[in-house]
């Protein structure tokens, strides 16, 4: 008797695995595991309720490694900007190096390595007016350089594409630096490493506080 069901059970085996088709599965019990249909990114579709195929962030979320920026491109916002925006950076040796070398790449070439209005765009003619760092009049603060890179001004058009936030206040150290020199009054003095660890400290706290809100 087991002989027999020995032979059935083998009859069976044997002609499933003869009818197989190695380059396919006989039987698939869930189809969209093997075959899953595709979508472009961003496309029209009716998987979400905003009609696309990808669904949108939750709403308040913020990405990875991005500090919001609550003031808008406006005049006003501008002021309020020169008013109230503090560089969180501590001024080290390190983030004043760097802004000098970031300043050379991105706006040297039109407001000059000293500040003055006199880059080489400026001396060729392609752009007429650069105000000096020190023209009387101008207020100049940590706040509001950091805000033009932002958004830009006038003919200057906005450095977000091409500099982090960090890379940002870098160069305004520098700028300022370059406007002290230029009035002869004092340049920015960096701190101990002590220092600059608890500030920095600090800011990482500030920064969570504000992703969290």
């Amino acid at each position: 008797m087991k002989n027999i069901v020995y032979i059935f059970v083998f009859s069976i085996f044997l002609s499933l695995t003869s009818c197989s088709d190695n380059r396919s599965p006989n039987y698939q019990f869930m189809p969209n595991m093997y075959e899953s249909v595709g979508y472009e990114a961003y496309s029209e579709g009716e998987l979400f309720l905003n009609g696309q195929s990808s669904r949108l962030p939750a709403q308040g979320s913020v990405p990875r490694g991005h500090t919001p920026y609550d003031f808008e491109d406006t005049n006003e916002d501008r002021e309020r900007a020169k008013a109230e925006l503090k560089n969180p950076l501590p001024v080290t040796e390190e983030n004043l190096a760097a802004g000098k070398e970031l300043y050379g790449y991105f706006c040297a070439v039109c407001h000059g390595d000293k500040g003055d209005g006199k880059g080489i765009l400026a001396q060729r003619e392609k752009f007429l007016g650069i105000p000096s760092y020190a023209d009387p009049g101008r207020v100049i603060n940590e706040g509001g350089i950091y805000h033009v890179q932002m958004y830009g001004l006038n003919a200057m058009g906005a450095f977000t594409p091409q500099t982090t936030p960090e890379e940002r206040w870098q160069i305004t150290m520098h700028v300022l630096n370059l406007k002290a020199e230029l009035e002869g009054t004092q340049k920015l003095v960096p701190v101990s490493e002590a220092e600059a660890a608890t500030a920095q400290e600090e800011v990482t706290a500030s920064e969570n506080e504000q992703i969290e809100e």
